[in-house]
């Protein structure tokens, strides 16, 4: 086929999707999801980790459209060849919108993020995971940043310590943060300042010692859901750097058949 018979019959086949809609009914997001894609992940050590993000990629559709391009979608994120930066993604939002000649848009990469960690005591290192999510988006004219990390770790319950003779249970915790940011802000310091406020923090590899270690730290350390939260909570308000915040913290994993779960949200901007 030559390229004048391709672009004749690309001009002849009818784009539906650019057709009117007369039901006057706008929506607010439309587009791809769960797409995978490799990533480079700049790591605070001053190193680069290469992982795979799960893409989510939406635009809003005025009512007067009956469809989006979604083919658009997938030729944005394959544009920057193999392998996406922070930088670019966010470079990727503003083509997202203007190709898809929308006002508002949003992107979501999630994806594992590896820290080197030490055990405490016998200094043995291995790797903990972490989920993260980037957010970058368009609404009502603002461009804004978001990332959410999840960090697993160990609280141990006030309660149960305090009408137990001996021992006390403790249980998995997920601490979720998601933290609008003026500046950059490393990854790490999402973990580290969370890790810090929990009974424990978890770790790949532990020896007999460390296990002694963090039996005793988080028996020392009780935490209900809410004073993880508040805790975590007060440390983002001391951080200038970031502007507005979702704390999560949820207990499971324990001897109660029920999770239990907590959440303060705050926006910084509107309180100065």
């Amino acid at each position: 086929m030559t390229a004048m018979n391709a672009r004749d019959m690309k001009s002849s086949i009818p784009d539906v999707q650019a057709t009117p809609d007369s039901r006057k009914l706008a929506i607010d997001k439309v587009g791809i999801k769960a797409i995978r894609h490799p990533v480079q992940i700049m790591e605070r050590s001053g190193g680069v980790q290469h992982t795979i993000a799960t893409f989510n990629m939406y635009v809003g559709l005025p009512h007067q459209f009956k469809g989006t391009h979604m083919s658009r979608f997938v030729e944005i994120l394959n544009a920057h060849e193999r392998e996406i930066t922070v930088e670019t993604f966010q470079v990727m939002l503003r083509e997202m919108v203007d190709k898809l000649e929308a006002k508002e848009g949003r992107i979501e990469m999630t994806f594992p993020y590896f820290v080197d960690k030490a055990a405490p005591v016998s200094g043995v290192r291995s790797l903990m995971d972490y989920e993260v999510t980037f957010v970058a988006q368009v609404l009502k004219g603002e461009k804004c940043f978001a990332m959410k990390v999840l960090v697993p770790v160990t609280s141990l319950c006030p309660c149960s310590k305090k009408i137990s003779d001996y021992g006390a249970h403790n249980q998995r915790s997920h601490v979720t943060v998601t933290a609008h940011t003026g500046d950059f802000v490393w990854i790490e310091e999402i973990i580290d300042l969370v890790e810090k406020q929990a009974s424990a923090e978890l770790y790949g590899l532990l020896k007999r010692p460390d296990e002694k270690y963090v039996t005793e730290r988080a028996y020392d350390n009780p935490k209900f859901v809410e004073d993880m939260v508040r805790d975590v909570a007060a440390a983002l308000n001391l951080d200038q750097r970031i502007t507005k915040y979702v704390v999560e913290s949820e207990n499971f994993e324990s001897i109660h058949n029920h999770s239990a779960y907590a959440l303060i949200e705050r926006d910084k901007r509107k309180q100065s």
